[in-house]
């Protein structure tokens, strides 16, 4: 028998409920995943973008007998709800706040309520509205994702990230053979086109995080920026072409640690 997987409760994270008959349109036309075919039980992972192709909102959203969820960025709830607001026009949609609690399970999790990460199956499950107390705090949790190379919503901002440098078509965040949504062109064209330059990567060094924004150096040439982290491991924005060699951040020397799931071409 295996160990049951540490439960985190995510209080960074909100909910919003979708309903009404035309909610799996309005909203395949809005983000960067394709939801026409989402089941009830089932969840995915996006974002809605700027017209330029720049990351907005990440979310997940998790398919409902009578709707959806978006598994958003608490703090950023209120202006989501007020940007599909903004984009409903005549569709018949209702958007509404939801208090259901957001859950995750630090390994494989099945039953009433949990649903598979959909980005890797390293990350587990996300729970909603599960009647299950959490085992750890939020902090193991990002500590668990850190270890796994995976980024998250403190990694990329707002309106300055491609959704490929923050790995989404690596994560399933990108459906590049649905229909048109808001920021397509731009991300198509990327992938198209291979221009893809920069990826977010982990990296190993001494001691506590450089600051957010620290300069990664190759020598004397920027290789990249550091993100969010913690003692030992962070988040990096980095030049692919830049990386091979000794990298510098603070000063001090920082090694990229590829993860497994990422591959290297």
């Amino acid at each position: 028998m295996t160990d049951a997987p540490d439960i985190a409760a995510l209080a960074s994270r909100a909910l919003i409920r979708l309903g009404g008959p035309d909610w799996r349109s309005f909203l395949d036309n809005l983000i960067s995943q394709d939801v026409e075919t989402l089941a009830p039980g089932e969840a995915r992972f996006g974002a809605l973008l700027t017209p330029q192709g720049r990351l907005l909102f990440d979310l997940f959203v998790v398919g409902r007998e009578d709707g959806a969820w978006l598994d958003v960025q608490a703090d950023q709830r209120t202006a989501l709800t007020q940007r599909l607001t903004m984009y409903r026009l005549r569709a018949k949609v209702e958007i509404a706040a939801d208090d259901t609690p957001v859950l995750a399970a630090l390994g494989p999790k099945s039953g009433a309520g949990w649903v598979a990460d959909p980005r890797r199956p390293e990350l587990g499950a996300r729970g909603y509205g599960v009647d299950q107390a959490a085992t750890v705090g939020e902090d193991a949790y990002d500590v668990w994702r850190l270890a796994l190379g995976v980024p998250g919503a403190a990694d990329w901002g707002t309106d300055k990230t491609y959704p490929i440098e923050a790995d989404f078509d690596l994560l399933e965040g990108i459906d590049f053979q649905k229909g048109c949504f808001v920021g397509q062109e731009t991300t198509s064209r990327m992938k198209r086109r291979g221009q893809i330059k920069n990826r977010m990567l982990p990296i190993a060094f001494d001691g506590p995080p450089p600051a957010f924004g620290t300069e990664v150096l190759a020598g004397e040439l920027r290789a990249g920026e550091v993100l969010s982290g913690r003692d030992g491991r962070a988040m990096a924005l980095l030049r692919l072409d830049r990386i091979g060699g000794p990298l510098t951040a603070d000063g001090r020397t920082v090694t990229v640690d590829w993860p497994a799931w990422m591959p290297k071409t």
